[in-house]
């Protein structure tokens, strides 16, 4: 048996999962979790991991190593991204996760991440023959990348995170109209690169990746009274473009109190989601786009693919 534990090291949230292929040559997913540890509060802004959230790392990946010994993982992998990629104590941070907890951290590129992200994608069967726009939204940066089930035409990661954007432009709550301008205004500016690539590339489709997008699935799906998705956590779901404009609308509306009581609603995600959804909206709007699919699969399911590939 080849057991893997796979650690991603997000800028919002930490995700373990340990796995295994079995006698018949399967994977096979043995233990998964997802911890609030919100890295980027308080420093994102100032490029350092702030001492709170230090801290909820360490005894978050303590406990992620206690839950890998009980399994008897014989491989680990663990993949920090853009919070630790641009913080100035970034390099002391890893050093210390090494020193207290005998995991070793891998600091991966923007550019490694969209390629994970993508093979995460593939392996949630929501590409065909058709150029998709695949988004992933974290809370440091966003991954875009156009290609189809086939291969990658172009990929990029923006510094464009939910964090980031939430200590830039949410002034109050509910967010102010001119906030929700000033957000797609510097979007438009920042993701000129992608713009011109989607002229070039052509995409007919949004691929959504894991986070937000899960979260606006669950929200719309309990908001039409089908509870089906909490019982089964499908790996690829659709989302109707106005169904999202819903949800949407209602985000802006409210006030944090009014988004933690929306059925679906996820508390680490209660205030980013705000800004993540006006980013999904610009990226509609701005190359239009008419459908709207989800994969559950993300980051460390490519990771996870590409590594019992290789075995």
């Amino acid at each position: 048996m080849n057991r893997l534990a796979l650690i991603d090291m997000g800028t919002n949230t930490f995700h373990l999962l340990i796995s295994e292929v079995n006698e018949q040559g399967q994977l096979q997913q043995l233990y998964k979790t997802t911890v609030p540890v919100r890295l980027g509060q308080g420093g994102i802004s100032n490029g350092a991991i702030a001492p709170e959230a230090y801290e909820r790392a360490i005894g978050t990946l303590r406990e992620f190593r206690k839950t890998i010994d009980a399994y008897d993982v014989e491989t680990v992998r663990a993949m920090a991204t853009s919070m630790v990629r641009n913080a100035s104590n970034g390099d002391e941070f890893v050093k210390d996760i090494f020193k207290q907890t005998d995991i070793l951290v891998e600091v991966i590129s923007g550019d490694r991440e969209a390629e994970y992200i993508y093979y995460g994608v593939r392996a949630a069967g929501v590409l065909d023959q058709s150029t998709s726009l695949i988004m992933d939204i974290g809370g440091g940066s966003v991954e875009f990348i156009l290609c189809n089930e086939q291969e990658i035409f172009w990929k990029r990661s923006f510094e464009l995170g939910a964090q980031r954007l939430m200590d830039k432009f949410f002034q109050q709550d509910p967010i102010a109209p001119e906030n929700v301008e000033a957000e797609k205004n510097y979007l438009r500016e920042k993701l000129q690169p992608l713009s011109e690539a989607v002229v070039n590339y052509q995409p007919t489709n949004l691929v959504g990746s894991s986070g937000t997008f899960d979260t606006l699935c669950d929200i719309d799906a309990l908001r039409r009274g089908d509870t089906s998705r909490t019982v089964s956590d499908p790996i690829a779901s659709a989302l109707a473009v106005e169904d999202f404009y819903q949800v949407h609308h209602e985000l802006l509306r409210k006030n944090h109190e009014e988004r933690l009581a929306i059925p679906g609603m996820l508390e680490m995600r209660v205030d980013m989601i705000v800004l993540a959804s006006i980013a999904v909206d610009f990226v509609l709007q701005e190359y239009r786009l008419q459908e709207i699919r989800v994969s559950a699969y993300a980051l460390k399911e490519g990771v996870l693919h590409q590594a019992f590939a290789g075995l």
